[in-house]
């Protein structure tokens, strides 16, 4: 029987709310950190990676992970039946983590500017890319696996991943695809004050399909052109609809911490961690656990560890939990890995800029937003808001956030500021052609549509 963890009196939804708005902090405190993830393969035959070794001995997921420990990385372990699974890494604030198909990710450290999470990430893929040649194995720059079917993907040992995949087809069609054949690069900001998380949510959130299209970069699902820029983008509409999308409500009056803590609590939960083991609670309440009457573990009441995991279960376009995390775009190659920590930032810690910004989408409807979401995956910048392309959007949302980073002036020591980062996106926006037409064009053109040739063309 699970063993009890209540310390403190019972949960409310003001302590819930004031959970997240513990997050809130002054302007001179605010970070910005990236998180992103790599689809890892087997250079001798450009298959998936399981945990273990391979029936011919070659080392896998586990191996990549422990050989991190020569460049100064620990261990993160996970109680199991069977004892302790290594599931990751820590090193100075950040963590190396496998996603549910030994996706590779790099959540990084909290940092003061866009030189620094470029460097971050630099070293990560130095180090990671060191160890992934002796183990013959490579990482694919792509939102979505190119090729492989799902079936063919092995699953990682992770307690909630077992959860999360018995729990997925029976709300939509698309969640283990999200779960096993996605991949994403994500930038997290923090907020002064409840209003100023607001103002921020509102904007990022308004502003995420065009980040979608910016980023898009994954037009092929098991071999051949789908359909949409972003398959990635595409799997998110059909994953769990209780769980994600642009959340409506964010941009109607009252909108604050409260108001999230409710729409959280109304998502159905996954599960309860007890004594280093995940217990199977998905689709059951977390009110019901509140009062004591959770089926999983009846009696029992919610300690606010549970809720800081039941927020990490919510998988809309912005997440916000001690701080916001922008969702919205596929993984890419290293260089726009950091441009999208440069693109947010820059719109989002100048107050300026965050004005000018939200003059550009204020006056999009709820039904705008959602139209916007589905068109960004399928036509990326050819998509239509509100009587404009967002292509057109997307440039002037760039010079915005240029003249933001301008004024923040952190220089590097080679005295150039943050700008420099988003020049990748420049260029996309004034071409209108996303990385995913780019990679359409040479398998429509050159490579007679085949795929074999995307292992090194996007290969890290």
């Amino acid at each position: 029987m699970a063993e009890i963890e209540q310390d403190g009196p019972p949960l409310t939804l003001q302590a819930m709310a004031e959970h997240l708005a513990s997050g809130c902090k002054p302007v001179s405190q605010h970070r910005i950190g990236s998180e992103h993830e790599k689809l890892v393969f087997r250079q001798s035959d450009r298959r998936p990676v399981a945990y273990g070794a391979d029936a011919e001995g070659r080392g896998g997921i586990h191996a990549l992970l422990v050989a991190h420990e020569r460049y100064g990385w620990s261990g993160v372990y996970e109680a199991s039946l069977d004892g302790q699974t290594l599931i990751g890494m820590e090193r100075d604030g950040a963590n190396i983590s496998l996603e549910p198909g030994g996706q590779f990710e790099l959540s990084g450290a909290p940092l003061d500017n866009v030189h620094e999470v470029c460097a971050e990430i630099g070293r990560h893929l130095t180090e990671t890319k060191a160890i992934a040649r002796e183990l013959e194995l490579g990482f694919l720059s792509l939102g979505h696996t190119p090729d492989w079917r799902r079936n063919e993907i092995p699953v990682m040992p992770k307690g909630r991943y077992a959860i999360m995949r018995a729990y997925m087809p029976k709300v939509g069609d698309l969640g283990l695809d999200m779960m096993f054949r996605t991949c994403t690069v994500q930038a997290n900001l923090d907020f002064a004050s409840e209003a100023d998380m607001v103002a921020k949510f509102r904007l990022s959130l308004a502003l995420q399909p065009i980040a979608t299209a910016l980023f898009a970069n994954s037009p092929f699902v098991e071999g051949e052109p789908t359909g949409y820029v972003s398959s990635r983008a595409r799997v998110w509409t059909d994953t769990d609809p209780d769980r994600t999308g642009m959340l409506g409500f964010v941009f109607e009056d009252g909108f604050g911490f409260e108001a999230y803590a409710r729409y959280a609590l109304d998502v159905p939960m996954y599960f309860v961690k007890r004594r280093g083991l995940y217990i199977d609670a998905s689709g059951q309440s977390f009110r019901a656990f509140m009062a004591g009457e959770l089926p999983a573990l009846p009696g029992e009441r919610p300690t606010m560890k549970d809720w800081s995991d039941h927020l990490t279960t919510l998988f809309p376009e912005v997440r916000l939990k001690t701080y916001l995390e922008m969702r919205g775009a596929d993984a890419g190659p290293p260089g726009r890995l950091c441009a999208l920590a440069a693109l947010w930032l820059g719109l989002l810690y100048d107050p300026a800029a965050q004005a000018a910004a939200w003059d550009l989408c204020k006056g999009w409807s709820i039904a705008d937003h959602d139209r916007l979401r589905l068109d960004a995956a399928r036509l990326g910048l050819k998509a239509q808001i509100a009587g404009r392309s967002a292509q057109d959007v997307a440039r002037d949302v760039l010079v915005i956030a240029r003249e933001g980073l301008k004024r923040r002036a952190r220089l590097s020591g080679g005295l150039t500021d943050e700008t420099s980062y988003l020049a990748e996106l420049d260029a996309i926006a004034d071409s209108g052609v996303t990385p995913a037409e780019r990679w359409l064009a040479l398998f429509n053109g050159p490579w007679g549509g085949e795929l074999a040739p995307i292992y090194e063309a996007a290969a890290y």
